[in-house]
């Protein structure tokens, strides 16, 4: 992870120098953008490994700022660290929607950003690169970060492609929402179970006619279920 790429977009001048001296300290590259419209134009240029990204912001806010960035296929696969002082479930929940990979309130200590930062990176760079493929329904193809249904791509956030890759890993398997939570995102991680519902039911709706391959166990968590499916290849 050393030398990374971080872009940092905070327009609280202490702040935003604060963690760059902790990133840099720590031996990544650190920017700074301090807007949102500078952040966009920033990653389009710069393309940074991961993104630490303030809510409140001048222009366009962080929320607005996270949406372009996961509609964009260019870089949608860039993760995203949200910091707010707003620490309501809600904005968390929005954020995780939009496909944010990992959130941090304010005041925050350095050295549990840092502790995040690493984590998310980790995350996306131990990732399996064994493709699934679950008979003609179902391929995942790691390396390329992408889904594809009957043969047709589909348009996933990191997050929505990290859950549904961890369940495909056992399909017919049930996996817990405590399981899910440390597999998308990390150890240590604290998620409500609405949050991780949030993102089941925006998976299923970007499945479509398929998302019945999803199974709620009720009182559990999920699992991918093999009779829909066919047999691991």
């Amino acid at each position: 992870m050393a030398r990374s790429k971080v872009l940092i977009v905070e327009d609280e001048t202490d702040i935003a120098n604060l963690v760059h001296f902790h990133l840099a300290r720590e031996g990544f590259q650190p920017q700074i953008a301090s807007s949102g419209r500078l952040a966009l134009e920033t990653v389009a240029t710069q393309r940074p490994d991961l993104v630490i990204l303030d809510i409140m912001l001048p222009d366009l806010d962080g929320l607005e700022v996270c949406r372009k960035l996961k509609r964009d296929s260019a870089t949608n696969s860039i993760p995203i660290l949200m910091v707010s002082a707003r620490g309501e479930e809600s904005d968390i929940v929005v954020g995780l929607e939009l496909g944010a990979e990992d959130y941090v309130t304010k005041p925050f200590s350095p050295r549990v950003l840092i502790a995040r930062v690493k984590a998310v990176l980790r995350r996306r760079d131990t990732e399996s690169s064994r493709e699934v493929n679950l008979g003609e329904s179902l391929r995942i193809d790691p390396a390329r970060h992408q889904v594809f249904i009957e043969g047709e791509a589909l348009d996933l956030t990191l997050t929505q492609y990290r859950l549904l890759h961890f369940l495909a890993q056992r399909p017919g398997f049930v996996r817990t929402r405590d399981q899910i939570v440390t597999a998308v995102r990390g150890e240590g991680t604290v998620l409500s179970s609405r949050a991780i519902d949030v993102h089941v039911a925006a998976l299923r709706q970007k499945l479509g006619d398929r998302g019945d391959l999803i199974e709620t166990v009720r009182g559990v968590g999920y699992r991918l279920t093999t009779d829909k499916v066919g047999s691991a290849v």
